[in-house]
């Protein structure tokens, strides 16, 4: 009977239970984050999703994990990893993200004159390289602080309409906060871009270490510097309205491997 109750244990449980992160992080949706056991070779594996490099951590000092930022633009269904130059598939599950319409009074806003679709071509570009960059610093941290104490206001996915006229969806957060609230580093980082943009305002990018990179935006004050090293919890700027804004909040971005992904998946509040 005894060897029998063993043998079921065996059989039903798994070979070995979620980690923390597995558990924190594993949102495999359009706009999500897929984790993906790697195994407990002695060294971290290569991996590269899309042709871009992947975020490789140990979890629980046991084996090796993959975390990828899966691009809002993914349909559901499989998509494949390489790692060490082998093919390694995952699955990504169905998501259904809301619409929002946003009314401007700045019609230039929404349908740039030719001088400002320039200036947003050049902004474009800057801030695609800041986004592309691969350190190979390990996040301090993937359990992140909010940035700002304030509700949510806007979720990441929507798709958005302004004036009437659809746009790109939402690529972050937004946070409701009065103007001049401090802006904390959810993680440890560097400052690797910092600018005044057409749709952004004053913004600020944090690389946290092998292509996780945050970006912060719409702030009315920038108070750090290009280059500079942010602790957690490092105040690096305060919240504005500058940029295509209609009142004072926090535009939060977070972005894996390129891929622009859903923040309130790293501070443990997604929600289905």
């Amino acid at each position: 009977m005894r060897f029998a109750l063993t043998l079921l244990l065996c059989l039903t449980l798994p070979a070995h239970a979620e980690g923390f992160l597995t558990r924190l992080l594993n949102k495999p949706v359009p706009g999500g984050v897929a984790v993906i056991d790697l195994g407990n070779d002695a060294s971290a594996p290569n991996v590269r999703y899309d042709s871009k490099p992947v975020l490789v951590v140990r979890e629980d000092d046991q084996r090796w994990i993959a975390i990828v930022g899966i691009p809002l633009s993914v349909k559901a269904g499989s998509q494949s990893l390489n790692v060490d130059g082998q093919v390694h598939s995952f699955h990504v599950e169905p998501r259904t993200y809301r619409e929002q319409r946003i009314t401007l009074k700045n019609k230039r806003q929404v349908n740039p004159n030719p001088d400002d679709l320039k200036r947003i071509e050049r902004e474009l570009d800057e801030q695609t390289r800041a986004y592309r960059q691969f350190s190979q610093r390990q996040p301090s941290n993937l359990l992140f602080d909010k940035p700002v104490n304030g509700p949510l206001s806007s979720p990441f996915g929507l798709r958005r309409f302004f004036n009437g006229e659809e746009r790109n969806p939402h690529s972050g957060l937004d946070f409701a906060a009065p103007a001049g609230t401090p802006i904390k580093s959810p993680a440890a980082g560097k400052v690797i871009l910092t600018g005044n943009y057409f749709f952004n305002g004053k913004t600020v990018f944090v690389d946290h270490g092998q292509g996780l990179i945050s970006m912060f935006c719409h702030l009315s004050q920038i108070d750090v510097k290009l280059g500079e090293e942010l602790s957690r919890g490092a105040v690096l700027g305060q919240v504005g309205a500058t940029g295509r804004a209609t009142g004072p909040h926090l535009h939060w971005n977070v972005s894996l491997n390129d891929a622009r992904i859903d923040p309130s998946i790293f501070i443990g509040a997604f929600k289905p």
